[in-house]
């Protein structure tokens, strides 16, 4: 058994901390959100990044190790609990206004890390029971669009002004958010009505996979609503936000300012290594199972998390993803620090999204 799959145990934390936090009252419950922005980031500007990669042989034995799926998979009975018993505990007698939003807060920190991040790993899958379990997680976060449109959208436009997930040079983050959350809710219904008129089916029938994923969606906020009440929702739906939100902003810090270039055939250029931003910060790539090694991930979408590599060419982050995320919600400190890191050749005009009309297909 490969031991070295056990350090990605170690997100398990974040759990063990939000338990904490919608148990008990007081400052522990803004427990996981310090340990998150605070302690990680402070501690991966101690600790120099690793490149280090496994062998070939390594890598093949991993790919064929189970129990990195394993963890995967208990991670989604593990947010149903947390989710569930948030529910529970979220309008418990006596807290205070800012009790409450740490809680709502720890929630939608794990709907970021675990309902969404695992979800993306998962959703990388063929195999149709791991992209269900895909599915389910997303449903956590109420961004079951992402499905849809991160594999068949966000992965074919990556660094092009097709992409509404790729954030422009000079792009401020909060000017991102709102192009990011419309345009890839509208692509991901282009792309999935696109595939049912393919098949020959209407667009309204239950094979539109958005469709279904709405249903499902709403049918878990009807659930919420006939056990647990309006305020929970209420609750449950800023969670879902924060855990979206964490996701745009890692869309933001893995692209920023990375622009593939148009051949002389009118297409795109291929999606390589240089065209997403790296970080090999320890930390950062055990808890949030290697999605910082991202160029390695867009270059090769269909490789598993543990062995994913570090590569030369790929441009690198000033930390890990909670400080490099920290610091995109200062846009001027942000553009200072990193435009003068985007390689001259990847380097692209700020574009509207109402541009895209123009740009070759």
């Amino acid at each position: 058994m490969h031991i070295q799959a056990f350090k990605y145990c170690s997100p398990i934390v974040f759990y063990i901390l939000a338990y904490c936090a919608f148990t008990f009252t007081g400052l522990i419950t803004w427990l996981p959100i310090f340990f998150a922005w605070v302690f990680i980031p402070f501690v991966e500007l101690l600790i120099q990044p690793t490149h280090k990669s496994l062998s070939n042989a390594e890598a093949e034995m991993a790919k064929q190790n189970k129990v990195y799926d394993y963890m995967l998979y208990s991670l989604v009975i593990l947010q149903y609990i947390a989710l569930f018993y948030f529910f529970n505990q979220i309008t418990e007698a006596g807290l205070k206004w800012w009790e409450v939003t740490g809680r709502i807060f720890s929630m939608g920190l794990l709907c970021g890390t675990f309902g969404i991040n695992v979800a993306h790993e998962l959703g990388h899958r063929v195999n149709k029971g791991e992209q269900m379990l895909a599915k389910m997680l997303l449903a956590t976060s109420l961004y079951m669009h992402f499905f849809i449109e991160h594999n068949r959208g966000h992965h074919k436009h990556v660094g092009t002004p097709n992409d509404p997930s790729s954030a422009r040079k000079n792009e401020p983050i909060y000017r991102f958010y709102l192009r990011t959350f419309v345009f890839t809710y509208l692509s991901a219904w282009k792309i999935s009505n696109a595939l049912c008129v393919k098949k020959g089916y209407s667009k309204l029938s239950i094979h539109n996979e958005m469709l279904r994923a709405q249903i499902w969606q709403l049918g878990l906020v009807l659930l919420v609503f006939i056990f647990f009440g309006y305020v929970t929702v209420i609750y449950f739906l800023l969670a879902a936000l924060i855990g979206a939100t964490l996701l745009e902003t890692v869309n933001y810090i893995e692209h920023y300012g990375l622009q593939r270039k148009l051949t002389s055939s009118g297409n795109f250029e291929r999606v390589m290594p240089h065209h997403s931003w790296n970080s090999n910060h320890p930390i950062g790539r055990v808890m949030l199972f290697e999605l910082t090694r991202h160029s390695d991930h867009h270059f090769q979408a269909s490789k598993k998390y543990q062995t994913l590599t570090h590569h030369e060419e790929a441009p690198q982050l000033p930390t890990g993803y909670p400080g490099s995320m920290l610091l995109a919600l200062v846009p001027p400190l942000w553009f200072k620090v990193m435009n003068k890191r985007i390689p001259m050749q990847l380097q692209g005009k700020t574009t509207s999204y109402y541009e895209i009309a123009a740009a070759p297909k």
